[in-house]
């Protein structure tokens, strides 16, 4: 990767639905490694491609608006580029944060990731309730343990599963699972969930 300086016009382009943000937060996440590798094992999103600027989440204001939805000095969040200002193309996948009194970086992790909000659906479909079963597959990771953590505040018994010991520890000691367990060490997934109190299939 290279920093490059140039200059650039903060304005629209007349008559286009295009904004243009200056970028204020920027994340850093797990998935970016696959998109620099020639063998992309996330094949849900296509790789980086050398020279263009990185896209990624970030945390932005408007300068400059195009689209109705969106006018200068709105905050938002979404996918923008790794980059001080970027003209966004297709604003209609910008969010509007409405709390502005929270910090903003939050709209990178915990407010704003794409799993985490994936989650929050769940939660509203499924609508756990105090004394459910609840498991998290990957839970020492950064959407895991939050799901698993949004659980046990609803009340639910939470068990999660990580590849290593020091992971499951993790989850039992500091992230207030109720249970963990590494599936690296199991041979039967189903046996392991539906033994003893882990009754969750």
């Amino acid at each position: 990767m290279e920093l490059v300086t140039g200059t650039v016009r903060l304005a629209v382009p007349p008559r286009s639905a295009t904004v243009m943000v200056k970028n204020l937060h920027v994340s850093c996440d797990p998935y970016m490694r696959n998109r620099m590798s020639e063998h992309n094992d996330a094949a849900y999103i296509e790789q980086f491609v050398p020279g263009e600027v990185l896209d990624i989440f970030g945390v932005c204001k408007v300068v400059a608006s195009g689209h109705p939805d969106f006018k200068a000095g709105d905050l938002v969040w979404g996918m923008t580029g790794c980059e001080e200002y970027s003209l966004i193309a297709h604003p209609e996948s910008l969010f509007k944060i409405n709390h502005p009194q929270l910090p903003l970086s939050y709209y990178t992790g915990v407010l704003g990731m794409p799993g985490v909000t994936a989650y929050a659906g769940f939660f509203d479909v499924s609508k756990p309730k105090k004394g459910d079963y609840v498991f998290v597959s990957a839970a020492s990771g950064a959407v895991g343990q939050l799901v698993g953590q949004l659980a046990k505040i609803t009340g639910c018994y939470v068990v999660g599963s990580a590849g290593s010991d020091e992971k499951v520890n993790l989850l039992k000691t500091k992230f207030g699972f109720d249970d963990a367990f590494n599936y690296k060490k199991e041979h039967d997934l189903n046996a392991v969930l539906s033994t003893g109190h882990r009754h969750l299939l």
